[in-house]
């Protein structure tokens, strides 16, 4: 986790919050750091399944902008959603109408370009982050 954090903190990630978000891509990976600009630490990891080939995960800069305790689709419905840029989101796996996981696997590029957590992790980022925080989705170190 140093590499990480010495490759944070070398460079200029102002976020408007005490907190920073950056993600990996090829590590399928979310860093939450908590600090300022060249003193960042990190805060939680999290694995995290990202955008299919036909449908990538955007990268660059971004801010959390809207946040929601979930949403249903057709076929199933997520929890504790992050929107970060337009219709892309930091939220759960997806979820049965019952409750029941649908589609627990993290780890993979199976998404519609969204950002999959945990449950758990998906709640921490809709309950600890604040809106305007920094996002920074790279797709490597």
């Amino acid at each position: 986790m140093e590499i990480i954090e010495n490759y944070v903190n070398i460079r200029d990630f102002y976020s408007k919050t005490d907190y920073f978000i950056l993600v990996v891509l090829s590590e399928f990976t979310v860093y939450i750091f908590q600090g300022k600009n060249h003193n960042w630490k990190i805060k939680r990891k999290m694995l995290a399944t990202i955008g299919k080939k036909e449908t990538p995960t955007i990268t660059g800069w971004f801010t959390v902008q809207a946040k929601g305790v979930g949403y249903r689709k057709k076929d199933f419905k997520v929890k504790w959603y992050t929107q970060f840029y337009k219709n892309y989101l930091f939220h759960s796996v997806l979820y049965n109408f019952d409750d029941t996981i649908l589609d627990g696997r993290l780890g993979l590029a199976l998404s519609d370009g969204c950002i999959r957590l945990s449950e758990g992790d998906a709640k921490f980022i809709y309950d600890k982050i604040p809106y305007g925080t920094l996002v920074v989705i790279i797709p490597t170190l």
